[in-house]
């Protein structure tokens, strides 16, 4: 007989699986037992109940893989607490290479998970064949070893997550379905469902790939689509050793584990395809897809090539389910834009069962605390945008996930799918100038150059490719003269009203009650201080501000600016599409404008941090003389309509100055050159002003303060910071940083790269890097000692600074 459906709960989960079943239960270990969690069907009926149970520390960010390691340890701790078993065992993970470029992108990833403190040891083909007998070491050019992953039995640890969440309070409802959520403007009040509605103060949707209608009913972006996903599994093999690691074969896009005296073998291939596109059904679970031998077999016989023992085994299961995956590849994981207490933990590309745990504890303690215990921006719903949800734009992009989950991952991979659908007004010009274009927040962006009328493509590589190469002539080009940047799709906040500028000031670290026509520097700081936003505040009038923000960033920002805005009389306007931005940047900078335009351009006349209105051409634009990459120039903001004739005429008279059209690639090397930040790279949530060198743009003595103000005095109390973001400069010319690469100071590992790229103008790669010392961190302390980055298995010396290697008294920004 079905319980009674409450008519009120603190929070309400939706969602039965093994995702939902952690957040209920890790809600309920933090006191917070007035939880009611709702399942349409029964427990793990969603996708759980097929899972593989891999357990696989070897994810693509440091923040993916710090939520793996949670996981670990709910895992070996879940059985002792319910008393229930979850089938958990650390059997270690074997990826194996077999070409070249794939074993140097292993060795990468080695050192990259060495930073984040994972086990990881590079072995050669006799060394797996001997911790996997069966398989065929031909062929093999490496393996690497993660003795620490692990598998479980998903149903018995979404059951075991369920017992231990009932036994402190939660209640569970199976055969319900959460029609709805019910706001008060901006605030969720309850859940409606088929059995009626339940009041709350906080809703989690861990509807899995329900996750998009459901959060459609709420307003809610939650772009994700089901996939056809597939495994077999072989009959009983006599003498099967049982324990064996799991096989991660990426180059022939597939995995085998063993389980129970049968071989598993799973597919992460390509030509992948979508299942109900049009919406997921409402009906039972457990659903169970048909076979499809002509689209898999190609990729079992070469398991069969790997591991010839399935050759002479026949096929017990052939299994072909729906899971979710997402445009990008990352999971949606926090709180969401637009309503507030209504959290997201959906859509995991197959890898629910090894994060679920993880993610559900890290999820509880947040909604608990009111403050992210991590830093994980890559995963935030608030990244999402509006066409993601398109049904049409999901059914091409998202099968382009599943096809390059195994392949290789090249520095600067872009997606071939669902593209063009947002342009600036100049993009026409920029291809015939030969641009070849990236992709961000939908955002067609020329990424670097070819020559003009040619159409460029990446030739991807870990090392000196031609686009790298490319992109470094426009580096030199700004650095020794001018360049034009299309940086249109930045994003642009217009804030205004009477009580705009008390908002700001409440929410951004420095001051921004500054006359109009200055330009201000800051942070917007959470309640322990960390890093939510790194914007530039241009003051218009009394009442009128617009922040500059990062693409990817301006939904999340946007969000983040209208939770404090409360009664005042203010609001916030995304203004991003209607204003081009053509930065034009170098030394030659003013020489290039001054012609175009009556304004004096003088540094007397329009000095560094300032913008005015100014004729160009046979317009106006507003110019913000700031940059992004160290040198003299202007960033023009230009009515979107009028930003072809401000191109050309830009363009018309570039060649007596030497102008160079410039893209995203040397826009990185040279802010990395001048060690400006990037949010969501070198900082976050989790990193203070005082560790991330930016103490200069906090105003403490402000009237009234700051959000996080109170946090950073506490931690000024505490001394000098003893973890600190520094610059790197490699000795070796020859060497090429990413990211992730780890530090290495005296024979220990002191910090990780945060972001990187080459320095052509000081000669080697460069990057940002957080590094943590036993005492306060100081120059004198990274001068005593060698440190090395290690590349690829292979350390390299490097020398670090506190302050910018280039130009770090700005002489040439203010010249």
């Amino acid at each position: 007989m079905r319980a009674e459906l409450p008519p009120r709960a603190q929070v309400v989960v939706v969602g039965g699986g093994i995702v939902g079943c952690s957040v209920a239960y890790h809600l309920a270990r933090r006191g917070w037992t007035d939880v009611v969690l709702l399942e349409q069907n029964t427990l793990t009926s969603g996708t759980t109940w097929h899972a593989a149970g891999l357990v696989t520390l070897a994810r693509p960010t440091h923040g993916t893989t710090a939520l793996v390691k949670h996981s670990l340890e709910v895992f070996e701790g879940l059985e002792a607490d319910t008393g229930l078993h979850t089938g958990f065992r650390r059997t270690g993970t074997l990826h194996l290479a077999m070409t070249d470029d794939r074993w140097h992108e292993l060795r990468r990833q080695a050192s990259g998970h060495r930073g984040a403190g994972v086990e990881v040891r590079e072995i050669d083909a006799e060394a797996a064949a001997g911790l996997f007998p069966l398989l065929r070491p031909a062929g093999i050019v490496g393996a690497l070893h993660y003795p620490s992953d692990g598998r479980g039995n998903a149903t018995d640890t979404t059951m075991s997550l369920a017992r231990g969440a009932r036994m402190r309070g939660v209640s569970i409802h199976e055969h319900i379905r959460a029609t709805g959520v019910l706001r008060d403007r901006a605030r969720v009040t309850g859940v409606t469902t088929d059995h009626g509605d339940i009041e709350c103060e906080v809703v989690v949707n861990c509807t899995g790939m329900w996750g998009r209608e459901f959060g459609r009913r709420a307003g809610v972006t939650v772009p994700l689509q089901a996939l056809h996903h597939y495994y077999v599994v072989t009959e009983e093999i006599a003498g099967l050793p049982p324990n064996m690691p799991t096989i991660k074969s990426s180059d022939d896009f597939s995995y085998v584990k063993d389980d129970a005296g049968t071989l598993m073998v799973g597919f992460f291939e390509p030509g992948s395809r979508p299942w109900s596109p049009r919406g997921i059904p409402e009906g039972p679970g457990f659903v169970s897809l048909g076979e499809d031998w002509d689209h898999i077999g190609p990729f079992f016989e070469r398991m069969v090539e790997r591991i010839p023992i399935l050759a002479e085994t026949g096929i017990r299961l052939f299994f072909a389910g729906p899971e979710s995956f997402t445009p990008d590849g990352f999971f949606h994981f926090g709180p969401v834009a637009g309503v507030d207490n209504y959290w997201v933990a959906a859509g995991f590309n197959s890898i629910g069962f090894l994060t679920g745990p993880g993610a559900g504890k890290v999820l509880a303690d947040w909604i608990v605390d009111g403050a992210a215990p991590m830093d994980l921006p890559e995963v935030d719903p608030r990244r999402s945008m509006r066409h993601q949800t398109n049904r049409r734009y999901l059914a091409v992009r998202v099968p382009e996930t599943l096809d390059l989950a195994y392949d290789m991952h090249w520095p600067g991979l872009q997606r071939s799918s669902a593209r063009g659908i947002r342009r600036s007004p100049v993009h026409a010009h920029l291809a015939a100038a030969g641009a070849c274009f990236g992709e961000l927040a939908g955002w067609e962006r020329a990424n670097w150059f070819g020559d003009p009328g040619s159409s460029p493509v990446y030739d991807y590589s870990y090392g000196r490719s031609a686009w790298l190469e490319r992109s470094g002539q426009e580096h030199r080009a700004v650095r020794a003269g001018v360049g034009v940047f299309d940086l249109s799709s930045f994003g642009k906040l217009l804030v205004a009203g009477r009580d705009a500028e008390a908002v700001l000031q409440r929410v951004c670290a420095n001051d921004v009650g500054v006359e109009p026509g200055r330009i201000v520097y800051t942070q917007w700081l959470n309640s322990a201080g960390g890093i939510e936003a790194d914007v530039t505040v241009s003051r218009l009038a009394e009442d009128r501000f617009v922040v500059m923000t990062a693409a990817a960033s301006v939904g999340r920002d946007l969000d983040h600016l209208r939770r404090y805005i409360g009664e005042d009389f203010a609001t916030v306007t995304d203004i991003s599409a209607g204003e081009a931005m053509l930065a034009v940047m170098g030394p030659r900078s003013r020489e290039l404008l001054q012609p175009l335009t009556d304004a004096d351009l003088s540094h007397e006349a329009f000095g560094f941090g300032t913008w005015a209105e100014i004729d160009l051409g046979y317009t106006y634009v507003r110019a913000n003389r700031i940059t992004y990459v160290g040198e003299l120039g202007w960033e023009l903001m230009i009515a979107a309509d009028q930003a072809v004739h401000v191109y050309e005429t830009l363009v018309g008279v570039g060649e007596t100055v030497g102008l160079r059209h410039a893209g995203y690639h040397a826009l990185n090397s040279l802010r990395l050159e001048k060690a400006y930040r990037s949010w969501g790279h070198d900082i976050g949530s989790t990193d203070t002003p005082l560790e991330a060198g930016l103490g200069f743009a906090v105003a403490w003595d402000k009237p009234g303060g700051f959000v996080g103000r109170d946090a950073l005095l506490a931690r000024c109390g505490n001394g000098p910071p003893r973890r600190r973001l520094v610059q790197l400069l490699l000795t070796d010319p020859e060497a090429i940083l990413w990211h992730d690469e780890p530090v290495w100071r005296e024979g220990h590992i002191v910090g990780s790269v945060a972001s990187a790229g080459y320095g052509w103008t000081l000669g080697g790669a460069v990057g940002l890097a957080y590094i943590t010392a036993q005492d306060p961190l100081t120059q004198a302390w990274l001068d005593a000692a060698t440190l090395e980055v290690e590349v690829a298995g292979e350390r390299v010396p490097a020398r670090a600074s506190l302050r910018p290697m280039l130009d770090p008294g700005n002489t040439r920004v203010r010249s």
